[in-house]
This record gives structure tokens, sequence and C-alpha cells, in this order.
């Protein structure tokens, strides 16, 4: 039966935050009886909200145990000082995400006036092979979540993402070498990322912030101390 609620919820999606009962049974791949008996409990315990078109979103309880998630928004109250102070200094685009498996999943980001649109959005997931924040997280994964990685076909996004496996080691020890990441043209041909990691108190990569500028606007190298020290600033703040 939990695998059938999980089916349930894993219906839900950022493409299809709002199902009716069939599209539910159908994309969970349950029969419509038992569907709408599950649907029927999550709405009652408040996971999920049906209005009065008999549309199913997810509902606000599950809002209530994410903030629960230390590295979700417990980690977004400690960084996002920090965060602000970056977004204003530079108002441009500035990121916080974390690591889930192979890949990225954005925590926060803050959208300064005027700054270069972005694909991404909060709770979103993206791949960890060309983000700014992306490129820093897999060179800090351990070594068998970097070849699972680097054994796929790697998606491009644009005609400069980089999809040849050797480069991207080479872009990853440097982002070891270096402190900071830099992808350029690799998301969107409009836009320049430079990320950064953070640390918890035992020193292991637990999140990375990145600045997201439009491209010819600023030279990487210019843009990496603000981003590094803002990286330090939030690893203090978790120790």
């Amino acid at each position: 039966m939990l695998g059938r609620a999980l089916k349930v919820l894993g219906a839900f999606s950022p493409d299809h935050p709002a199902l009716r009962l069939s599209e539910v049974a159908r994309r969970a791949g349950l029969p419509a009886a038992t569907a709408h008996r599950l649907l029927r409990e999550f709405c009652a315990w408040g996971a999920l909200e049906r209005d009065e078109a008999g549309v199913y979103r997810v509902g606000l309880r599950l809002w209530e145990l994410g903030a629960l998630a230390p590295r979700g928004l417990g980690l977004r109250e400690r960084a996002l000082p920090f965060l602000e102070d970056l977004s204003q200094i530079t108002r441009e685009n500035v990121q916080l995400a974390v690591r889930e498996g192979t890949e990225v999943v954005f925590i926060e980001r803050i959208a300064g006036s005027g700054a270069v649109p972005v694909l991404t959005r909060v709770g979103a997931r993206f791949a960890l092979t060309a983000t700014g924040v992306g490129l820093v997280l897999l060179a800090h994964a351990p070594a068998e979540v970097q070849e699972e990685v680097l054994a796929r076909p790697i998606e491009r996004y644009t005609p400069e993402t980089v999809t040849d496996p050797d480069r991207l080691r080479h872009l990853l020890a440097d982002v070891r070498t270096h402190g900071f990441s830099i992808s350029e043209r690799q998301v969107t041909l409009d836009s320049l990322s430079v990320g950064a990691p953070i640390h918890d108190a035992r020193g292991q990569v637990v999140a990375a912030v990145s600045l997201v500028v439009r491209h010819g606007s600023a030279s990487p190298h210019a843009l990496a101390p603000l981003v590094r020290t803002s990286a330090r600033a939030i690893s203090r703040a978790l120790g």
C-alpha cells in the first residue's frame, strides 16, 4: 500500500502540478478506484487538496514536512542572509542547491532586477553536468557518483554544453583545484554561471552557491571572489 501511495504522490510534477482523478490513475499506473481511495486519504490528512472542479494539487501538509529537512529549508534559512547580500551587491541571479543522487536540487533562487532569465526554479531538479552549482557538487561527489554520471549520455542544452566525459573530468579537476566552477553558455547561450562549494562543520561539501549573469557582462574570474566569499560565510553559519 505504501508503494501505491508514493506512486500517487509521484504523479505530481512541475509539469503536472494539478491533476484530475483519471490523470493521477494513469500517471501512477493504478486502477481508478485505488487512486481515488488514496487521494481521499491524502486529502483528509492534508497532503493533497481538491478544488470544486475535482482537480487535485499538493497540499500544505507536505510543505510543512519539507520545512523539517535540514538540507532544504534549514540550510536555506542559514544561507538566506548571505544570498540576499550577494544579490543586492550584484543585482544578478543567486542560486543555492544541493546534490540528490545524480541530480541538482535548487532550494533557493533570488532574481535580481534585470537579471538574465534562467531555466531553474526552487524545488526543481537539474543535471549535475551543466550548471555552476552542478559542476561544484559533482566535483566534490564520491568517485562512484562521478563515474555513474559520466558513464551516461550527457544532455546537451546548447552548442556550448560540454558532453565529452574526458573534458568534464578536466573541468571537475579545475573546480577542485581553484575552488570555483565556471559554466559559460552551457545552459542558455546568454548566461554565465560561477559557483562555489559550501562546507559543513566537518569540512564536507553539502551545498553550492552560484551567481548567474548575462554572458559578456562580467569576467568569471572577477565574479569568483564574490561567490567564494558568500560560500565561506554560509559555511561558517553552518558550522
